[in-house]
């Protein structure tokens, strides 16, 4: 069974959001598709940070800092995208019974997640540090003194196909900052020191290098058929 890669982002936030909503379309009927990219500088909120009352000013602190606010429907707390040093990552697949199958998802996006970053050098812990970003059970950290939350990961369910998606931070650079401004702001716990990177944990910098082992990861043994999405110079 062939692969749809979805490489490159959209011009606008919303124009490329709508670009990852296909991916569980394509999976519907019947193919993979894999997206991993580098998405626009942006502060996505979870749907839970949406009922606090904090979350107006949660969005105001976001604006203040140069990271225009969105809402996302996969996943629980907000996570930051500075457009350029942190990646967004999905594998959409149909589904038989929607139902069944939750749990080997995730092991198995995980397991491949684990592979290309220990592949780059960097060793990882599963589980995170106390009052990380986005707070999951499905979540990768580094090992040893470098450790901090490198990797989130959530799902999304319809009747038809399910995508697991994450995010990876390759470099945290502004990330730490606008988090910390968030997360007080909706008066959720956060310690900033649990914010780590691949470059902390001794992987390389280089996003564009992550990306594509991770895309190779994610697409696995399937044949390859790409698709280039792209209106920006950015993937």
């Amino acid at each position: 069974m062939p692969a749809r890669v979805f490489r490159g982002r959209a011009g606008t936030i919303d124009a490329d959001r709508e670009v990852s909503e296909r991916l569980l379309d394509v999976a519907a009927a019947g193919d993979p598709a894999i997206r991993v990219w580098m998405p626009h500088r942006q502060v996505a909120f979870g749907r839970r940070d949406a009922c606090l009352e904090g979350y107006g000013r949660a969005q105001d602190v976001a604006r203040e800092r140069g990271f225009p606010p969105v809402e996302r429907s996969v996943g629980g707390r907000a996570v930051a995208y500075d457009g350029a040093t942190t990646l967004a990552f999905a594998r959409a697949e149909p589904v038989a019974d929607f139902r069944r199958g939750t749990d080997e998802r995730y092991e198995r996006l995980t397991s491949d997640v684990e592979f290309a970053l220990e592949d780059l050098g960097v060793a990882l812990e599963r589980g995170e540090p106390a009052d990380s970003f986005c707070p999951g059970t499905h979540s990768l950290q580094a090992g040893g003194v470098a450790a901090g939350k490198l990797v989130g990961i959530a799902q999304r369910v319809r009747s038809d196909a399910a995508v697991a998606s994450g995010i990876l931070i390759v470099d945290d650079r502004e990330l730490v900052d606008v988090l910390e401004a968030v997360y007080d702001a909706l008066a959720v716990p956060f310690d900033p020191d649990s914010v780590g990177s691949v470059a902390a944990a001794g992987g390389p910098s280089d996003a564009d290098r992550v990306r594509e082992a991770l895309e190779d990861a994610l697409v696995g043994g399937r044949q390859r058929v790409a698709e280039r999405v792209a209106v920006d110079d950015r993937s």
